[in-house]
């Protein structure tokens, strides 16, 4: 037990070492004065998910509410979107389901990722969190980085982590995760 105590340690001091280098800093996030929205419009890869929020109506409460901590998955991450067609669900018709979508991304509060490599050491090695939606995304490691799993197995990276905003925090992601309403969905 205490060398797995030991090895929690050492990850969490690597992995804060290692994610502060890829901080959102360098991504254009530079001012934890502004918004979740304000940062996510002026990261300059983060259009797709700044177009979701508003189409789901939540550009006010991620503008001025909050804590809240948002795993943001990046334009690319949504480029991969295979199950469900982002098209699809901007329609007006399917506004319900985005809104899903965009919410299972979304945890209430302040996670940064020494609380959630804290959270994986206290569960050895896995944690769970449970999103403003409703459903549970899971946290694993593979070597240094943090992994998310929803419920039907999609994985997303935390590639660049911890970059705190005046109503929370941001952690971009490589891929969307998918809430289990829409892991199953058929769409037109």
């Amino acid at each position: 037990m205490k060398s797995y105590v030991s090895l929690c340690a050492l990850i969490i001091f690597v992995t804060s070492i290692s994610y502060g280098q890829t901080s959102f800093k360098e991504n254009s996030f530079l001012k934890t004065e502004n918004s979740i929205v304000e940062s996510t419009a002026d990261s300059g890869h983060h259009y797709t998910l700044l177009e979701v929020v508003k189409a789901a109506n939540l550009e006010k409460i991620l503008n001025e509410d909050g804590p809240f901590t948002v795993f943001a998955p990046s334009d690319m991450a949504f480029k991969k979107l295979s199950k469900v067609s982002l098209k699809e669900l901007l329609l007006p018709e399917n506004k319900k389901e985005l809104l899903s979508l965009l919410t299972y991304h979304i945890v209430a509060g302040n996670i940064t990722a020494s609380k959630i490599l804290k959270a994986l050491c206290n569960g050895n090695g896995k944690a769970s969190f449970t999103t403003v939606q409703g459903d549970k995304i899971f946290a694993s490691m593979d070597g240094l980085d943090i992994v998310l799993t929803d419920k039907s197995g999609n994985k997303a990276k935390i590639t660049s982590a911890d970059s705190t905003q005046c109503n929370g925090v941001i952690h971009e992601i490589d891929s969307v995760i998918l809430p289990n309403s829409l892991a199953t969905a058929n769409l037109p």
